[in-house]
């Protein structure tokens, strides 16, 4: 009986030893990203040549495989970032890629780069294939970049009213004629009070032209009476001809933000305040880990994130609050074609 049960064992075993041989182990493909072909050291930006063209020629990248077509991306951080948030400045499905200075220049001072002031910034290549095949990113290169700035003195026409104290040395409340024309564009924030306002040109009263309602709606004359909003308080999109002395007046609507991370979720707005020395909206509030944006009542008027620090975007991304805690918001209207914000935990 004991034969008989060893015998058993070495037969059952047997397969067992068999089964043991090495396991063939899967092939290690070799990748390398792509790499600039002679970089410059430096790159100095003039506002000049802002439509020209900056030609990166790179190093193809190895994906290991064969790819039918490749698009490379320059990307720039900040140095030492480690590309936690890079920018993409221009494309190619060629090796030679070209950037817009001013596309590079925007994206330099996104990055924290003082205009005429040289700073290095890292720039890699980004490899995507047409193919399943994960991107590979090249290695880090940085380059020294001195950016221009992009500030201009636009004209500008004043908007004192009962909004701000009537206040026409107030030099955040102003509006700007972009093509320096006659013709003022802005936004207003009326939230209390009377909702009149006037437009001047200067500083003080008497010393400077100011026009109000004219006799005819919509129509301006110097030294008009009060022009009021013709409807409920909120931003105001303002328009001032002083031209054709027209005015146009279009509500936009209370702001304020939204999101699983603030009080009232995704269903409320919780409403920002204004602050009329220095012409933004704000809140100072608890937000919870989760989401926000800013919004109107409506998903038509809506900002979100942005891939430039500190500017929102129209219907953006959702801002991340990954921290729980009281934090100060401010959203800015101010300068011409951009909304600013910021999101600041205290």
């Amino acid at each position: 009986m004991r034969v008989l049960c060893k015998l058993l064992f070495v037969v059952f075993a047997l397969p067992l030893v068999w089964s043991c041989d090495p396991l063939e182990q899967p092939k290690i493909i070799q990748q390398s990203g792509a790499t600039f072909n002679s970089p410059p050291s430096n790159i100095v930006l003039n506002i000049d040549d802002a439509d020209e063209l900056i030609v990166f020629n790179v190093n193809p990248a190895d994906f290991g495989t064969t790819v039918d077509e490749v698009t490379y991306i320059i990307q720039v951080d900040a140095v030492g970032n480690n590309f936690a948030a890079p920018l993409d400045i221009g494309s190619s499905t060629t090796t030679t890629v070209e950037v817009k200075v001013s596309e590079l220049n925007r994206r330099a001072l996104a990055k924290g780069l003082e205009p005429e002031v040289a700073g290095d910034l890292e720039f890699r290549v980004k490899a995507t294939p047409t193919r399943s095949i994960p991107d590979v990113n090249g290695p880090g290169t940085a380059i020294s970049v001195t950016a221009y700035s992009t500030d201009v003195e636009l004209p500008s026409l004043r908007i004192p009213g009962d909004y701000q104290s009537w206040n026409p040395a107030n030099d955040n409340t102003v509006i700007f004629s972009i093509n320096s024309d006659d013709v003022y564009e802005g936004f207003v924030h009326i939230l209390t009070g009377s909702g009149e306002f006037k437009f001047i040109t200067g500083p003080e009263w008497d010393e400077f032209p100011d026009y109000g309602v004219g006799a005819t709606a919509g129509s301006l004359v110097e030294k008009g009476g009060n022009i009021k909003i013709p409807g409920q308080f909120g931003t105001y999109k303002v328009k001032a001809d002083l031209e054709n002395l027209t005015y146009e007046l279009e509500r936009i609507g209370i702001w304020g933000i939204i999101g699983d991370a603030t009080a009232g979720g995704w269903d409320t707005e919780t409403p920002m305040t204004f602050n009329a020395a220095e012409n933004v909206l704000n809140i100072t509030t608890a937000l919870s880990v989760g989401k926000m944006k800013f919004r109107t009542h409506t998903w038509d008027q809506n900002y979100g994130k942005s891939d430039e620090d500190g500017v929102a975007e129209d219907d953006g991304e959702d801002f991340e609050i990954s921290e729980a805690g009281d934090y100060t918001i401010v959203l800015d209207f101010k300068t011409p074609g951009k909304v600013l914000y910021t999101i600041t935990k205290k």
